[in-house]
């Protein structure tokens, strides 16, 4: 009898092992590097506080749009400029398919120095990214007399 509990066990700690790896195994990540410029976009079609849309080049190729469906201050008063968000990005790939992100990050509004950080994480997307992850690290500069938005980003995504 302990002997057979003994095979179950280990049986069903391979079986676990493995239900785990395939799903690692059949991902294909690949490191992400590159830039984004962007413009303000107008409020009469803008659903959130801020929109923008534009370009991103280097590992992502194509047209982008983000929303920003928040924005919380961030309640220090030695930095009353900066506030943190929530978002949700639409990356257009030059192949057609898309790539869906929901951004978080802070941003220093005027009069304030107009840098901002995000993280955006991959919920999917259309085609080849229907069932994306991964994430990138953003890093830019809002201007907004110019209306625009620059920087870089790193990160990776990953497919089935």
């Amino acid at each position: 009898m302990k002997r057979s509990s003994k095979i179950v066990s280990v049986g069903l700690g391979f079986f676990l092992i493995a239900a785990m790896v395939v799903p690692l195994a059949a991902q294909q990540c690949k490191p992400l590097v590159g830039s984004f410029e962007a413009e303000v976009q107008p409020a009469n079609i803008c659903p959130g506080p801020l929109c923008t849309a534009g370009h991103v080049w280097g590992g992502i190729q194509g047209d982008y749009r983000f929303t920003m469906d928040k924005i919380i201050p961030n309640g220090e008063p030695e930095v009353p400029t900066i506030s943190f968000f929530t978002g949700h990005s639409i990356i257009s790939l030059k192949s057609g398919d898309q790539l869906f992100g929901t951004d978080t990050g802070t941003i220093d509004l005027p009069p304030g120095k107009g840098g901002f950080a995000s993280l955006i994480t991959f919920t999917g997307g259309t085609g080849a990214m229907a069932n994306a992850t991964g994430q990138i690290r953003l890093r830019g500069e809002f201007d907004p007399v110019a209306g625009t938005t620059s920087g870089d980003y790193v990160g990776t995504v990953c497919t089935p």
